[in-house]
């Protein structure tokens, strides 16, 4: 699709310039405006495993070190709470945020404490569907996110997760067991591994059908320069030339059961859906080592090192490191991606927050999505997408996600080289140790 790739072009050589950091010293959030909306998201940063292809901030899991961080972490939250914030949404990611769930269900039940809390989403793993696991999250969790990635043995083999987190066969008997237990159960899929066939990618699709899930996202694999290498060594280089088809061949299939919620993300039709956290949340404020936050039209990014978080909160501080002030151009395009990707944008509400249509503040944007064929409706009140403008919103986000492994980088040019080698450096080692702590 000629439209993807000038769209891929453009994107790569001018959000880069948007994301340069300041390191900012005694940097400290803002205080909340009143009556705004915020959502709440946590940063666990520990699994079992590392995937070749994950760029998050991430460690091998280690008992002893993810005690002590949840422990931080619940001091943070209470900072935040002490700055007047208050959360409908809290959003739990990572990492693995379930390798320690009874330090994880007093972390949860803090947030509900201190704030109006009204639904938790939570990101885990296939081997921690299990009942010591789900009984302590029912209740606790409205939205369960399962990192599945794929139902094809070949590919969880490449990705090193086949001994540790299941079979394709396993896991589909899992998730049939689990479907019905939270209101929202999302498995996590990733579409274009380059050994990915087309029949491998319509089985998977099948196999979710089959899982009685409530709720499916199939992310487009990212290649970013951090993940390069182990991404060459264990899955290959991924070909976006054949991605738009892939895309094609998934929101197809999976309509017979599932319709799209947002670029990437699917709700099996008559059912209620928790929606992702981006979504219904412009703003929002991130904890934990590793995490961004987005205020005021501001990006705020915490310490990526586990050391100088739990010294910063020992004192008394805020785990933030690097700022970034977004000029009102920046913004509103910032406001135009998240707002499509969620497949609608209000123009109204646009011109109110901008002082600006969107005719008028981001013509040149408007000028290509409407030459591109992208929007579906394109009145006085909204934007929608056509299925091509849907897919223009996957390559944006691609690109968006990719470029703030950018951001990531910068971040960890702080950390100390053990920390390095830890997070990203033997990788290849890092992948193939086995860890049983359960």
């Amino acid at each position: 699709m000629i439209s993807e790739r000038i769209l891929t072009y453009f994107l790569r050589h001018n959000i880069e310039q948007y994301l340069q950091l300041e390191e900012v010293p005694n940097l400290q959030f803002p205080p909340p405006v009143p009556g705004r909306k915020y959502m709440l998201y946590l940063h666990v940063p520990f699994c079992e495993r590392l995937c070749p292809y994950c760029s998050f901030n991430r460690f091998l899991f280690d008992p002893t070190k993810a005690t002590e961080y949840f422990a931080h972490l619940r001091e943070e939250i209470r900072m935040v709470a002490d700055l007047g914030y208050d959360f409908s949404s809290v959003y739990i990611g990572g990492g693995t945020p379930t390798v320690l769930i009874d330090e994880l269900s007093q972390t949860i039940d803090l947030t509900r404490e201190l704030f109006h809390v009204q639904e938790v989403s939570c990101e885990t793993n296939p081997n921690h569907l299990k009942h010591e696991i789900l009984d302590l999250l029912q209740g606790r969790v409205q939205r369960l996110s399962v990192g599945m990635q794929s139902f094809d043995n070949g590919l969880l083999k490449q990705m090193n997760r086949f001994d540790k987190y299941g079979s394709g066969e396993e896991n589909l008997v899992r998730f049939k067991e689990v479907a019905s237990l939270f209101p929202t159960v999302n498995i996590d899929m990733i579409f274009n591994f380059p050994s990915q066939t087309e029949e491998i990618l319509h089985s998977d699709i099948q196999k979710v059908i089959q899982s009685g899930v409530s709720q499916t996202t199939f992310y487009a694999l990212m290649s970013s320069p951090i993940v390069a290498r182990s991404m060459a060594r264990t899955v290959g280089k991924v070909d976006y030339r054949r991605e738009g088809k892939f895309y094609n061949i998934l929101s197809s299939g999976l309509s017979e059961a599932f319709e799209p919620v947002s670029a990437w993300c699917f709700s099996r039709k008559g059912q209620k859906m928790i929606d992702e956290y981006i979504i219904d949340h412009e703003e929002y404020i991130g904890l934990g080592s590793g995490s961004f936050s987005y205020l005021g039209g501001s990006l705020y990014v915490n310490t990526f090192s586990l050391r100088e978080y739990a010294h910063l909160i020992s004192l008394g501080k805020p785990s933030l490191l690097k700022k970034r002030n977004f000029q009102l151009h920046e913004q509103m395009r910032y406001r135009f991606l998240m707002e499509l990707f969620g497949l609608q944008l209000d123009k109204r509400k646009f011109k109110e927050s901008f002082g600006k249509s969107v005719e008028r503040g981001l013509w040149q944007e408007m000028a290509f999505m409407s030459l591109a064929g992208a929007f579906e409706r394109n009145d006085r009140q909204f934007l929608t997408l056509t299925p091509t403008g849907r897919y223009l919103m996957v390559v944006m986000m691609r690109e968006f996600f990719s470029s703030m492994d950018k951001v990531r980088e910068q971040a960890r040019t702080a950390l100390a080289p053990d920390e390095s080698l830890e997070l990203l450096g033997d990788s290849y080692r890092a992948q193939n140790v086995v860890h049983n702590y359960e």
